[in-house]
């Protein structure tokens, strides 16, 4: 079994998750995880998809989007073992002004402590700037202490912030 991270990026129209979708189910790839967005006309698509295909078919299966202005890439994805374990998996809310440097103070405080982030959306309305990070923690975590942190954080930055347990996703 063969598993595939494939990217795709480009000017966004409608119909490309059908056509990018349909080419994988057409080699027998199942699409497993992904997640899509469209970014200020611009679309975002990264997804991981398994099948017995080798790698040699995947790419100039999807070469033709490529003439579409779409760039695709593809790389086989491996395991290096078994995942590290976590304490737990937490969401980190912002609300505020917009000003330079949100992401990078709040993703550098959570990779100081060992944080994951599995999911990071930001978002620019006028002038109002949201930032939602799902991050897995270790277990060392004191999590109060980081809650604490958090609220420090958000008061240097003059912004909202919150640090919360995430619910868990039933399947």
């Amino acid at each position: 079994m063969h598993e595939y991270a494939i990217t795709v990026i480009g000017r966004d129209r409608p119909g490309i998750i059908a056509d990018v979708s349909s080419v994988l189910a057409g080699l027998g790839l199942n699409l497993t995880d992904s997640t899509m967005t469209r970014l200020r006309g611009h679309f975002a698509m990264t997804l991981v998809c398994a099948g017995q295909v080798p790698s040699t078919e995947v790419e100039p299966a999807l070469a033709p989007l490529s003439a579409e202005g779409l760039i695709v890439s593809v790389s086989e994805v491996t395991t290096d073992g078994p995942p590290a374990p976590i304490g737990g998996h937490y969401v980190l809310r912002l609300y505020g002004a917009d000003r330079l440097g949100i992401v990078a103070a709040v993703t550098r405080l959570l990779a100081d402590v060992g944080g994951n982030i599995t999911d990071l959306t930001t978002r620019l309305a006028d002038g109002l700037y949201m930032l939602v990070a799902e991050v897995d923690l270790p277990t060392t975590v004191d999590i109060d202490g980081l809650a604490a942190q958090v609220r420090r954080l958000a008061a240097d930055l003059n912004v909202e912030a919150s640090l919360s347990p995430a619910e868990t996703d039933v399947l």
